[in-house]
C-alpha cells in the first residue's frame, strides 16, 4: 500500500540540515585543513608526510573502532544524536588544531576531526535523506552535498582573509566556530524519519528496523563496492590532500593564487553534484560511478603539465566534477543493491575502508616525494588507483543483486517508487 508522501516543507527542511552538516564537517573541517599545511612544514619543520599523518592516524583509530558502531547507532536510533556529536567535534577539533606547537597536539585533535566527521558527516546524512526521499534520492543527495562543494570553494579565501587579520592559527580556531554555528541550529530538531512512516505499522523503507545485516557481507557485489570505492577515495585523498602543498612549495604559487585553484576545484565540483545525482535518478548508477571514475582518472596526469599556462585550471575543472559525484555515488549504489534497512551499517564498513584509503593514500604519496623529491612517482600511484576503482565497478551488477531478498522484502528499498512519492 502506498505511504503518503512525506510533507514538502520537511523535506526541505531535512535537506537543508544536511546541507549545513556536510558544509562545516566535509566542506570546511575536511578540505579547509590541507589549506593550512604548508604553515605547518614552515612553522615547525615537519615534512610532508607528517604534516598529512595527523589524517591518516586519526582514520585508521578512529574509523575500524567506530565506523560499523556509527553505522549500527544511525539504523538503531537514528541519525540526529550522532550529527549533533559530531558538528560538535568537529568544531573542537579545528580550535584545537589552531592551538597545537607539537606533533602530539596535532595528532589529539586530529583524532577529534575524525570522530566528527564519523559522527556527523556522510554517514548519517545518507541515511537521513534515504528516509525522507525515494524516487527524487539522487536530486536531494546532489543538493545536500552542495554543501561539501561550496563550503570547500569558500574555505580557502575565508582563510586567506583570517589568516592575513588573525594568522592561521586564529583562522582555524574562527573555522571551528563556525562549524558549530552553522550546523548545529538546525541538526538539534531535525525529524529522524517522516511521520506517516513513523506513525504506521506498515513496513516502509525509510525507517530503521531490525534486518540481517549477513546476507549483505556474503554477496560479492558488496566487495566490488568496497574495492572500487577504496582506491577511487584513495586516488581523490591521495591528489586533494597534496595539492596545495604541491602549488605552494613546489611551484611557487602565492597563497591567493593556490586558493583559487583549490576553489575551482570544488566550485566544479558543485556541477558534479548537482549533474550526478540528476544522471543517478535516470541512468544505471553503475555507468553513473564508471563516468566519476574515468574522469578522476584522466584529471590527474593534467597535473604533470603544470608549468602549461591554463593546465592547472583544466585539472581543477575536470577533477572537480569527478570529485563532487565521488562521495555522493556510492551510498546511492549501495542503497539500490542493498536496501536502505541496513545502509547505515553497510555504509559504516564501506566507509571505514574509505576512510583506510583516504588516510594512508596521502601518506604514501608525501612519502614518495620526500625520498625522490617529486610528486611524478605519487601522482602515477594515484592514477592507478583509480584505474583499479574503475575496474572494480565494471565487475557490479547492472541492476540490483538478490540480497535485499534473502534478507526480506521488507528490508529492501523499492527502486522506483510510486508516483506522488519524494
Amino acid at each position: 500500500m502506498t505511504q503518503p508522501q512525506p510533507p514538502r516543507a520537511a523535506q526541505v527542511r531535512v535537506a537543508a540540515t544536511s546541507f549545513l552538516a556536510l558544509f562545516s564537517i566535509v566542506g570546511i573541517a575536511l578540505y579547509g585543513l590541507p589549506f593550512f599545511y604548508d604553515f605547518m612544514v614552515r612553522e615547525f619543520g615537519w615534512s610532508r608526510a607528517q604534516v598529512t599523518s595527523g589524517n591518516a592516524l586519526s582514520k585508521l583509530v578512529v574509523g575500524p573502532l567506530f565506523g560499523f558502531l556509527a553505522g549500527w547507532l544511525v539504523d538503531r536510533f537514528g541519525p540526529r544524536r550522532l550529527m549533533v556529536a559530531g558538528i560538535l567535534m568537529a568544531g573542537i577539533a579545528l580550535v584545537g588544531l589552531g592551538s597545537i606547537h607539537s606533533l602530539t597536539g596535532f595528532y589529539v585533535f586530529y583524532l577529534f576531526n575524525a570522530l566528527g566527521y564519523v559522527c556527523g558527516g556522510p554517514l548519517p546524512n545518507q541515511v537521513l535523506l534515504s528516509r525522507w526521499f525515494t524516487r527524487a534520492r539522487g536530486r536531494a543527495m546532489g543538493f545536500a552535498y552542495l554543501g561539501i562543494g561550496i563550503g570547500g570553494a569558500v574555505v580557502p579565501f575565508l582563510a586567506v582573509w583570517l589568516t592575513r587579520a588573525v594568522d592561521w592559527h586564529g583562522a582555524l580556531q574562527a573555522l571551528g566556530v563556525l562549524i558549530v554555528l552553522a550546523a548545529l541550529p538546525m541538526a538539534l530538531f531535525v525529524r529522524e524519519a517522516p511521520p506517516a512512516a513513523v506513525s504506521t505499522s506498515s513496513p516502509d523503507p525509510r525507517v530503521p528496523g531490525p534486518a540481517a545485516i549477513g546476507p549483505v557481507f556474503r554477496s560479492p557485489a558488496f566487495y566490488l563496492l568496497l574495492a572500487g570505492s577504496m582506491c577511487s577515495i584513495a586516488a581523490v585523498g591521495g591528489t586533494n590532500q597534496h595539492l596545495k602543498l604541491f602549488l605552494s612549495l613546489d611551484h611557487g604559487y602565492s597563497q591567493a593564487a593556490a586558493a583559487q585553484v583549490a576553489s575551482l576545484v570544488l566550485v566544479s565540483s558543485l556541477a558534479g553534484r548537482l549533474g550526478m545525482g540528476w544522471l543517478a535518478d535516470r541512468l544505471p548508477k553503475k555507468y553513473v560511478m564508471l563516468l566519476i571514475y574515468a574522469l578522476v582518472a584522466s584529471a590527474i596526469p593534467v597535473l604533470f603539465l603544470t608549468g602549461t599556462p591554463g593546465a592547472v585550471y583544466l585539472f581543477a575543472l575536470v577533477f572537480g566534477i569527478g570529485l563532487g559525484g565521488e562521495y555522493m555515488v556510492i551510498p546511492l549504489m549501495a542503497a539500490e543493491l542493498f536496501g536502505v534497512r541496513v545502509l547505515g551499517r553497510a555504509m559504516g564498513v564501506v566507509l571505514t575502508a574509505d576512510g583506510v584509503a583516504e588516510a594512508l593514500a596521502p601518506v604514501l604519496v608525501g612519502r614518495m616525494r620526500d625520498v625522490t623529491g617529486s610528486y611524478a612517482t605519487g601522482f602515477a600511484a594515484v592514477i592507478g588507483f583509480a584505474l583499479a576503482g574503475a575496474i572494480a565497478v565494471a565487475f557490479l551488477p547492472r541492476t540490483p543483486s538478490p540480497v535485499p531478498r534473502h534478507v526480506g522484502a521488507q528490508h529492501a528499498a523499492p527502486l522506483h517508487a510510486p508516483p506522488g512519492r519524494g
